[in-house]
């Protein structure tokens, strides 16, 4: 099976088990890490903020315009930073580093 490893806010990474296909919005929840995504991937907000590491970042398929446009209002925003909804889990994708930001922000609530 595929792995990611996810960095915490205070700089702590752990790696887990990453189901091809599966969003890694949905590969980060089920793994108890804090990623909202309160539209569940509807592309309605930028709960789902994650920031890949740059030696990763070009193996991504290229953000479409809608999520450039959500992207936009996430906090903390970077160059290599994307909506973990839009990202499908593929063999590829083996080993991606994801970092957490300090914090989101819900324009929902």
């Amino acid at each position: 099976m595929s792995k990611i490893i996810f960095i915490d806010p205070n700089g702590v990474s752990r790696e887990v088990d990453a189901p091809l296909g599966q969003t890694i919005l949905n590969i980060a929840q089920a793994n108890d890490f804090d990623v909202e995504g309160a539209c569940e991937g509807s592309l309605a907000c930028s709960t789902c903020h994650i920031i890949v590491d740059p030696e990763w970042y070009e193996r991504l398929r290229p953000a479409e315009e809608e999520e450039i446009d959500m992207l936009d209002l996430a906090y903390g925003l970077t160059r290599t930073s994307r909506l973990s909804c839009q990202l499908l889990m593929s063999e590829e994708l083996d080993g991606l580093v994801i970092n957490l930001p300090s914090e989101t922000h819900n324009l929902m609530i």
